[in-house]
């Protein structure tokens, strides 16, 4: 297994295969719009303008488990993220990543890379970096800024 073997829908509705993107390095986050760490969009799009061309891509996925901090509907979500931060990587639909309802995905991630909370996600802004082949390699609580792991992703790449 590897995260192209999922399938997840983008925040129009439409579902993507993960294989999409084979051969990318990918930095997979759960995000929130009224949250503490929300100002991270401005370091997450600073990464991806930086590294874009080289074969680097955010997956955003809103996320509204963790204090309703990602309350608005997949279009309010995308639009204050271009507005406010102006966001340009990819925005799917929200998610759940903890409990009976959560994705496929985030049941894999975690089981790649447990964290801190054994394999529980803690909150908004954790993020799951990927290298080309798909292997799950680090995991990065919210409280790691965008900027702390720019050298990391420059390995990859």
């Amino acid at each position: 297994m590897s995260v192209y073997d999922y399938k997840v829908k983008d925040a129009k509705g439409n579902m993507v295969d993960l294989s999409d993107y084979k051969g990318k390095v990918l930095l997979i986050v759960n995000t929130a719009t009224g949250c503490g760490f929300t100002p991270q969009y401005e370091g997450l799009e600073n990464l991806y303008k930086k590294y874009k061309e080289q074969g680097f891509e955010i997956l955003d996925f809103p996320c509204n488990q963790f204090g309703n901090q990602a309350p608005g509907s997949d279009e309010e979500i995308v639009s204050f993220c271009q507005l406010k931060y102006n966001t340009s990587f990819k925005t799917f639909s929200k998610i759940e990543v903890n409990g009976e309802n959560e994705i496929p995905l985030y049941t894999y991630l975690k089981s790649q890379k447990g964290g801190v909370m054994g394999s529980k996600i803690k909150w908004n802004f954790t993020k799951f970096l990927i290298d080309r082949d798909g292997n799950v390699v680090d995991r990065f609580a919210p409280t790691v800024t965008p900027e702390k792991i720019d050298g990391k992703i420059a390995a990859l790449l």
